[in-house]
C-alpha cells in the first residue's frame, strides 16, 4: 500500500499561508524601524510585489512591506529598485510588478512570448525607431519617457492610440522594450512614471551571466516560488502567483509545463501533497501541496491591513477557502453598485479577517478617512468590541505612517458606529 497523504485542517493551512507570507508574529513593541535588510528580506520573501496606479490611500506596492513590518521608510523601496546594487527590479511578473532580481532569468519564457505579441501584433512601430530609442536611454539612462523627450528630440510622431491610450510613438517603443527585456524599470517617480533604463546597467553582472534558461526551467523556478511564498496552495493558486496560463505568461501562456513542474517538484520532494480538511462546503475536490520548508506555528497573532493588491489575497478563490471571506475589488464597479467600498482592505486579526474598511487617505484636511466599516461576516455579537478596539490601534498606526493627524468615519457599515466609538 502507498504512503498515506498527511492532512492538515483548514486552521492550519491557513497558520502555514500566513507563516510564509510573513503575517503570523506579532511586531514586537519598541523594536528599532525596520532597515534594508527587513525590507529586501520581507521582498525576497513574497517574491512579488504588485505595482498598481491606484494612490487613494498610497500606492499599492508600498503596502504589502508595511503589513508585514509595520512603519518603515519607504526610500528603502526606492534604494532597493533604484540604486546599485539594485535588489529589485521592475518587470511584468504577477502584473507590473518589483521581483528580485535574482528572480529576473526565470522570466526569459515572458520576454520571449512578448517579442512575438508585441513585436508581431505591433508592426506600426518600426525597428529604426524602437532602436533609436533604446540607443537613446543607453546612452542617457535611466530616464522615464517625458525625461527621454526632453534630453533628445526622441524619434516620434504626434500622439496616437497606442494599446487604448494616447502614447507617442517612443513611449509605446519603451514599452516594447520594457515588455521584451531590452530594458527594465529601476523606479517610479512621485506621479508614477516608470524609469527606465537597459538592463546592461540595471542589472547586477552576476544577475547577467546567468544562462538563459528554457522555459520548462522558468515554470519549475516560478512554481518553486510561488509554493515558498504559499506555504500551502493548489495548482490553481501556484499558477496564478506569476500568471502562468495567461496569454502574458509565455509562449502559449506556458500553462502546458505547470502540471509537470508541480509534478517533478513532488517527486523532489520539494512539494509534498497534503489534503486539507474542513474546507467550506461547496469547494471542489482539489489537490494541495506544502513546500518542504514551510512551518505550521502554534498560533497566528498578527494584525495588519491587507491591501486589495496584497500577495495574501491575490487569489480570491483561495481566500474564500482559507478565510471563509468572499472579496471583490470594487474599484470599477460603478458607486451605486459598490458592496464594500472603493479601495477596500482587509483586517488580519490573528488568524481571522474581521473586517472591511474602505480608507482614503485625505490630504486637504489631512485626515485618514474610514469611508465603510464593515464586519467580517464570521464575527460573533460578543466580539464586535473587541474587533473595533484592534481595528482602531491599527488605524492609528497606519495614520502615523501615512503622516495624517486625524481619522474620521463615515456612518457606513455594521462595523462604523462601533469603530467610531474605539476611536
Amino acid at each position: 500500500m502507498g504512503k498515506a497523504k498527511e492532512t492538515l485542517s483548514v486552521g492550519q493551512a491557513r497558520r502555514v499561508a500566513l507563516a510564509a507570507q510573513g503575517l503570523a508574529k506579532a511586531t514586537v513593541a519598541g523594536a528599532p524601524e525596520p532597515g534594508l535588510r527587513q525590507a529586501t528580506a520581507t521582498a525576497r520573501r513574497l517574491g512579488v510585489i504588485q505595482i498598481d496606479s491606484v494612490n487613494v490611500l498610497a500606492r499599492a506596492h508600498l503596502l504589502p512591506l508595511y503589513s508585514r513590518l509595520g512603519p518603515y521608510d519607504v526610500g528603502l523601496l526606492d534604494r532597493m529598485a533604484g540604486q546599485a546594487p539594485r535588489r529589485l527590479i521592475e518587470s511584468w511578473a504577477h502584473e507590473a510588478s518589483f521581483i528580485p532580481v535574482e528572480t529576473w532569468p526565470l522570466l526569459a519564457h515572458r520576454r520571449a512570448a512578448a517579442r512575438e505579441h508585441w513585436l508581431i501584433g505591433h508592426a506600426d512601430l518600426s525597428a529604426t525607431l524602437i532602436e533609436g530609442v533604446r540607443s537613446l536611454l543607453a546612452e542617457h539612462g535611466p530616464a522615464t519617457a517625458a525625461q527621454l523627450h526632453q534630453i533628445h528630440d526622441a524619434p516620434d510622431h504626434p500622439k496616437a492610440e497606442y494599446w487604448s491610450t494616447r502614447w507617442t510613438a517612443a513611449k509605446a517603443a519603451l514599452e516594447v522594450l520594457f515588455a521584451t527585456g531590452e530594458v527594465c524599470g529601476v523606479g517610479r517617480t512621485q506621479s508614477f512614471e516608470r524609469v527606465y533604463d537597459v538592463v546592461e546597467r540595471a542589472l547586477p553582472s552576476k544577475v547577467l551571466a546567468m544562462p538563459t534558461p528554457d522555459e520548462a526551467t522558468c515554470v519549475r523556478g516560478l512554481i518553486e516560488i510561488a509554493a515558498r511564498a504559499h506555504g500551502v496552495a493548489t495548482a490553481r493558486d501556484l499558477k496564478d502567483y506569476f500568471r502562468l496560463g495567461s496569454k502574458y505568461g509565455g509562449a502559449r501562456g506556458a500553462g502546458h509545463h505547470v502540471a509537470s513542474a508541480i509534478a517533478n517538484l513532488a517527486d523532489d520532494g520539494v512539494l509534498i501533497p497534503v489534503e486539507v480538511r474542513g474546507l467550506p462546503a461547496d469547494t471542489r475536490p482539489e489537490a494541495w501541496y506544502l513546500h518542504r520548508d514551510a512551518v505550521l506555528p502554534r498560533q497566528a497573532v498578527r494584525r495588519a491591513l491587507l491591501s486589495p493588491f496584497d500577495p495574501l489575497v491575490f487569489e480570491r478563490t483561495r481566500l474564500e477557502q482559507l478565510f471563509d471571506i468572499e472579496h471583490r475589488l470594487e474599484i470599477y464597479t460603478p458607486q451605486a453598485k459598490r458592496r464594500w467600498g472603493y479601495y477596500v482592505l482587509l483586517f488580519l486579526d490573528g488568524e481571522a479577517i474581521t473586517a472591511r474598511v474602505d480608507l482614503k487617505a485625505d490630504r486637504p484636511t489631512n485626515t485618514l478617512l474610514v469611508q465603510a466599516a464593515h464586519l467580517a461576516a464570521a464575527v460573533a455579537p460578543s466580539e464586535i468590541a473587541g474587533v473595533a478596539e484592534r481595528l482602531a490601534a491599527e488605524l492609528h498606526q497606519l495614520a502615523g505612517w501615512l503622516t495624517l493627524e486625524t481619522i474620521g468615519v463615515t456612518p457606513r457599515g455594521d462595523l462604523a458606529l462601533p469603530l467610531r466609538h474605539a476611536l
